[in-house]
């Protein structure tokens, strides 16, 4: 099991709407509640990932998964890559 960076998926639940963070290549994305995405830094991450995980913001809870231990993760970060790339060229 590789335990890098391009394995996991961070989401981030708040009410009934989900932000994915995942690594594609060099770049962290962010796919927004609304299915748009955006390039992120390491750091815009954590300031995103760590309010929740602090549970300073009752209202949002995080999961990290590993793409090895779950198929549906793996499916998941296979769609949301393959969305990216398709953003990607379009723009």
């Amino acid at each position: 099991m590789r335990l890098t960076n391009d394995r996991y998926l961070i989401t981030l639940h708040a009410g009934a709407g989900v932000e994915h963070y995942f690594r594609d290549g060099p770049i962290w994305i962010k796919r927004s509640m609304r299915g748009r995405r955006f390039e992120a830094t390491a750091e815009q991450v954590l300031n995103h990932l760590l309010p929740a995980l602090a549970g300073v913001k009752p209202r949002v809870t995080a999961t990290v998964e590993h793409r090895d231990m779950s198929e549906s993760t793996a499916l998941t970060l296979d769609s949301l890559r393959e969305r990216s790339a398709r953003d990607r060229r379009r723009s």
